[in-house]
C-alpha cells in the first residue's frame, strides 16, 4: 500500500513566501498518516512566464523549504518549481525524500501556446521514481497530451521476467478550466494504456493572467475508474493505492505485454 496526499489550492501569483507558508499550513493539518504528498505546478510562483525574475537554483529558498518540511513530517514532498541552473531555467519536478535527497524531471513539453518554449529548456530525460517498491514516472502538465512519452515499457529482471516500468504516473499542473475536459479525458486515458494508476494534481481559482483554474484533480485506478475527483474549490484529499488491485489487473487483463517496444531518440 502507499498513502498519497493530494494539495488542490489556490496559488498566490508570484509570491513565493506566501506559497510556502500557506502549504505549509495544509501539510502541518494533514489528518490521516500520509506517505507522499503532492503539489501542483510551480508551487512557489504560479505558471509564470517570468523566470529570470523568479527562478533559483537547487540550492535556494524553496529546494530548502522542501528539504526542511520533507524531514520535518516525513514525507516524501513532490511539485514543480522554476530552476535556474547553467544559465538556463527549467520546469522541474522536484521528489524531495525526508533523508535530503532527492530525484528531478525536467518538464519535457514545453507549452508554447503561452510561450513557456521561449523562457524555459525542455528535459530530455525520463525520471521514475521509487517509494516502498513502487515504481512512480514523474510528470509535468502539458506532457499529459503526448502519450509516447508517458507509454509504458517493459523492464527484464534478472531472472529473465518481463514487467511492467512503472506503476504511477503522476502529472502535477496549472492546468486551466477552460480546457479541462482534454485534462480529464487524456488522464483516464493514460491509466487505461498504461495499466497504472495515474494522479493529476491541478490548481484552482485565477492566475496572475486571469486565467481560471478548475482543479479536477484525479486519482484514476488501472482500469480507468475514478477513484477521486475534486472541481473548483481547495482540497487536501489522502489516498491508499493498494499494489494487490494493480497486480490482479495486470495479471487478469496482461495486455501490458502485447505493446510495441520502442526508444525515444533525443533531439
Amino acid at each position: 500500500m502507499l498513502s498519497i496526499t493530494i494539495i488542490q489550492t489556490h496559488l498566490h501569483w508570484e509570491n513565493k513566501e506566501a506559497n510556502l507558508r500557506m502549504l505549509e499550513d495544509k501539510i502541518r493539518n494533514i489528518g490521516e498518516r500520509t506517505e507522499v504528498v503532492l503539489l501542483p505546478e510551480m508551487f512557489s510562483t504560479g505558471f509564470s512566464m517570468r523566470p529570470a525574475e523568479l527562478a533559483e537554483s537547487m540550492h535556494g529558498e524553496t529546494v530548502a523549504w522542501m528539504k526542511e518540511i520533507s524531514e520535518k513530517y516525513k514525507i516524501v514532498l513532490a511539485g514543480s518549481v522554476i530552476i535556474k541552473e547553467e544559465e538556463k531555467f527549467y520546469n522541474r519536478f522536484i521528489w524531495m525524500l525526508p533523508n535530503g535527497q532527492y530525484g528531478t524531471y525536467d518538464k519535457r513539453h514545453l507549452f508554447a501556446f503561452a510561450g513557456e518554449h521561449l523562457q524555459y529548456t525542455a528535459g530530455n530525460k525520463r525520471a521514475i521514481a521509487s517509494v516502498k517498491g513502487w515504481k512512480i514516472n514523474l510528470q509535468v502538465c502539458y506532457d499529459l497530451r503526448f502519450p509516447v512519452w508517458a507509454r509504458q515499457q517493459l523492464q527484464t529482471k534478472e531472472d529473465g521476467e518481463k514487467v511492467p516500468e512503472y506503476d504511477v504516473l503522476i502529472y502535477v499542473a496549472n492546468w486551466p478550466e477552460r480546457r479541462s475536459h482534454a485534462w480529464k479525458t487524456l488522464i483516464c486515458a493514460r491509466a487505461i494504456e498504461n495499466q497504472c494508476y495515474v494522479i493529476g494534481v491541478n490548481r484552482v481559482g485565477k492566475d496572475g493572467n486571469n486565467l481560471y483554474h478548475s482543479g479536477n484533480s484525479l486519482v484514476i485506478d488501472p482500469l480507468g475508474e475514478v477513484l477521486y475527483h475534486q472541481a473548483d474549490e481547495e482540497d487536501v484529499f489522502t489516498i491508499t493505492l493498494q499494489k494487490e488491485h494493480l497486480e490482479n489487473i495486470r495479471t487478469k487483463f496482461p495486455f501490458w505485454k502485447d505493446g510495441d517496444q520502442f526508444n525515444i531518440l533525443e533531439e
